[in-house]
């Protein structure tokens, strides 16, 4: 692989721009197969949903530790106070630098407090974590987010678990404008061609769970996802054709002998 089709967060590279996630998977065995078939480097971990130690097997131990980096999610926090411990906890049980951090603020939408988000986002990043905040798509915020140490921006396609798709594209070209560290599309996407339009606006990569785990056969849409980012990061490297209103000939006169 080419060294510029690499992702780099947090002064590590990854050769897949496709994270995913470990919920809402029918067993651990068919999420372990799911993680392979989506070639994945990156996996997410809500760590309110890990066993305690003392269980007999945790999640952590369907994951190939060698083969993935596991990145620890505050997941169910509501303020920056339970995100920061969470996160504080997740270092110190030697999982990961890396946190993707959510502080949530409203239940129905699972929209971020962007506020509590934040501050969380400054403490953590001062504390040396590789921050990943999952934040709504608003470019001013993604901006904060950023002089406040993130290492990535992660705007919402849309709710999460909705799978609506990239619903507002133009705020996700002006997050890609606002700032210079990678943005990765977290939440919404619900079939490939989702993730195919958000790598084709730019993105450097798009987070999912629910889009694989909830498919009606969730290996063949792992599957489908990989296929979908590689194709879209491809297709936005080669520079889409301007968009025109009137018809343009495939075979132009111009030159031909008689005409």
């Amino acid at each position: 692989m080419q060294q510029d089709e690499l992702l780099e967060i947090g002064g590590k590279t990854f050769g897949s721009r496709l994270i995913v996630g470990t919920g809402k998977y029918a067993t651990m065995e068919l999420m372990q197969q799911c993680h392979e078939a989506s070639g994945a480097d990156m996996v997410t971990v809500a760590l309110r949903r890990m066993e305690l130690p003392d269980s007999k097997q945790t999640l952590l131990d369907y994951i190939d530790r060698d083969r993935f980096t596991i990145l620890p999610n505050t997941a169910g926090c509501y303020d920056a106070e339970s995100a920061i411990l969470t996160a504080r906890l997740a270092r110190e049980a030697g999982l990961s630098d890396f946190v993707k951090l959510e502080v949530i603020g409203d239940q129905k939408t699972l929209f971020p407090d962007v506020v509590d988000l934040l501050e969380a986002t400054r403490v953590l990043a001062k504390e040396g974590f590789i921050v990943m905040p999952y934040t709504n798509d608003d470019p001013v915020m993604a901006k904060k987010l950023e002089d406040a140490g993130a290492a990535v921006v992660m705007p919402l396609g849309a709710p999460i678990g909705s799978g609506l798709g990239i619903c507002n594209p133009y705020t996700i070209r002006l997050i890609l404008e606002a700032v210079q560290v990678p943005v990765i599309v977290d939440a919404g996407v619900g079939t490939a061609s989702d993730a195919t339009v958000a790598m084709e606006l730019g993105v450097d990569g798009v987070l999912m769970n629910t889009g694989i785990a909830g498919a009606k056969d969730p290996l063949a849409m792992a599957n489908a996802m990989r296929m979908a980012v590689d194709s879209g990061r491809l297709a936005y490297k080669a520079g889409r054709i301007e968009r025109k209103l009137y018809a343009t000939a495939s075979s132009p006169l111009e030159g031909i002998i008689g005409t």
